[in-house]
């Protein structure tokens, strides 16, 4: 059988020479005090500093505030989930008992932090070349994908700021069901807008992706969409 250690190095690209620091970044706090904490402290400033410094050489026209935007897109804890899925990180993970039984090892925000663990893992186990090259390689097809047009704000932003501008009352957003276990949730929101009639509708796996559809069908309704 092969080794697990062996196998998480061919599916992030790098074979560590001191394998407890990749045991350590899967380890989560639900094991107790020896976890992965202070790697993913490490790697989530690794992180920021090697997306901030490849967005900086693609958009030599972008503004701060764009170049914000993409940064943010890119570093966040959906993302850095997804990048974990497509790995299959899940699978490496040392979690307690608890976050067992309610699947904690297919959790997002367990994934992202397991990811920053890791680059931190990496960048001790070599230099922050090797680092960059490994979180380059990841997030290859994503900085591939990515012009100025998605430096625009998100809907939340953008139903506010509208609002705002007609010195309308703000928008008020109301938790109104979640389905499913703990691991794979289905959030419902209402936005409630005073210039609409009725409640803007959203749903999503985290009550924040739900508010922020629910944003957006206001911003529909509103006939203010960009």
């Amino acid at each position: 059988m092969t080794d697990p250690i062996e196998r998480l190095g061919r599916a992030l690209g790098y074979r560590f020479d001191n394998p407890g620091l990749a045991d350590l970044a899967l380890t989560h706090r639900s094991c107790g005090a020896r976890n992965n904490e202070r790697l993913e402290f490490l790697g989530d400033s690794i992180l920021n500093f090697v997306i901030a410094d490849a967005l900086y050489g693609q958009f030599p026209e972008a503004r701060e505030g764009q170049l914000s935007r993409l940064r943010a897109r890119l570093v966040k804890g959906v993302t850095l989930a997804e990048i974990a899925r497509e790995m299959e990180l899940g699978e490496y993970l040392k979690l307690g008992s608890g976050e067992l039984k309610s699947g904690g090892f297919n959790r997002a925000s367990i994934l992202a932090d397991a990811v920053e663990a890791l680059i931190g893992a990496i960048y001790l186990d070599s230099d922050l070349e090797t680092c960059r090259e490994r979180v380059l390689a990841w997030y290859r097809s994503r900085l591939q994908g990515l012009t100025l047009e998605h430096t625009q704000k998100d809907p939340k932003t953008r139903l506010q700021e509208f609002l705002q501008a007609q010195r309308a009352e703000l928008p008020r957003y109301h938790l109104i069901q979640v389905e499913g276990e703990a691991h794979a949730q289905t959030f419902y929101i209402e936005c409630e807008v005073g210039l609409l009639a009725e409640h803007s509708k959203g749903q999503g796996s985290s009550r924040r992706i739900a508010e922020q559809q629910s944003a957006a069908a206001a911003l529909k309704a509103l006939g203010a969409e960009e």
